[in-house]
């Protein structure tokens, strides 16, 4: 596994961690400790600010996991990849997007830029 492969699937088991004890666990070996995230919908800084941004969306979309679509493309310390949130009862996707990442020296990831390419509601 490359270190762009391993910092992706950190990334996703963060966005999808069942308890908070394991969510802050992922999101510290996910991200740096100053990592930030940024998408349309918002902004997060640090741990507990990306923790606070991953439990708002597993409660908005309770049932549902973030998967990767497709094959992340890397260059440098630069990872974009595709996602999908899928329904774990019936499989449908209401939302989807791409996003990338910024990896610090050490891996982890220093700063997501998310775009949101389908979102129920929008």
């Amino acid at each position: 596994m490359t270190i762009h492969e391993d910092a992706v699937e950190r990334y996703f088991a963060a966005w999808n961690a069942a308890t908070p004890e394991d969510l802050a666990k992922a999101v510290a070996s996910a991200f740096t400790e100053d990592g930030t995230y940024t998408d349309p919908l918002g902004e997060a800084r640090g741990h507990e600010g990306i923790a606070a941004a991953v439990t708002g969306a597993q409660q908005q979309f309770p049932g549902y996991t973030f998967q990767l679509t497709g094959t992340p493309d890397a260059h440098h310390d630069l990872v974009r990849f595709t996602w999908d949130l899928v329904s774990t009862a019936d499989g449908s996707a209401p939302a989807a997007g791409f996003d990338v990442i910024t990896l610090a020296e050490d891996g982890r990831i220093a700063h997501v830029a998310g775009f949101l390419d389908r979102l129920p509601g929008a």
